[in-house]
């Protein structure tokens, strides 16, 4: 499955199309995560919040390529992206794993995914450094068997999207 994660709407995936999955971000009820490990304990994969984020997060594990489109703040992501990321956390378990001499979580079904990430607005370099650093930290725990960055302006992000979902019927 190919999903598009998107912190803001984007005209150019508006039409329905069986080739993807794409969820506007900021459009959904998704609350933060209450650091309660019911998703862990109580329900099993599951999270306990009753939202949106209960429909996104199994997407996240059943998509093989997987495009984040997120506003970069201070080397992270936006709020709303960090938001389903940090409520994700049910597609792992509790159990940890060595990984490259690393403990990591145990992943729940996830499916080793292909992983592009578009960062936008007005970055610095320090910025761009930070958000690579914390996307390659990251990809370990989010089964990326591959990832690619782009930055770009806020007045880019379509023409950026609509190159990154073309080249997926290409591949």
């Amino acid at each position: 499955m190919n999903l598009v994660l998107s912190d803001r709407s984007l005209a150019c995936l508006e039409e329905n199309r069986s080739d993807l999955t794409y969820l506007d971000l900021s459009k959904l009820k998704i609350a933060n995560c209450v650091g309660c490990f019911g998703c862990w304990t109580k329900t099993p994969g599951r999270c306990v919040i009753r939202d949106d984020a209960v429909k996104v997060y199994p997407l996240i594990a059943a998509s093989d390529r997987i495009l984040y489109v997120s506003r970069i703040k201070y080397g992270g992501y936006d709020t709303v992206m960090k938001t389903i990321l940090e409520r994700s956390i049910p597609v792992q378990q509790a159990f940890i794993r060595l990984l490259d001499g690393e403990t990591h979580h145990v992943q729940r079904r996830v499916l080793p995914k292909k992983a592009t990430i578009i960062g936008y607005g007005e970055l610095s370099s320090a910025d761009r450094q930070i958000f690579c650093r914390l996307v390659e930290r990251n990809a370990k725990n989010m089964c990326f068997e591959s990832h690619t960055i782009h930055f770009c302006s806020e007045d880019e992000v379509e023409d950026v999207v609509r190159r990154e979902v073309a080249s997926w019927t290409r591949s």
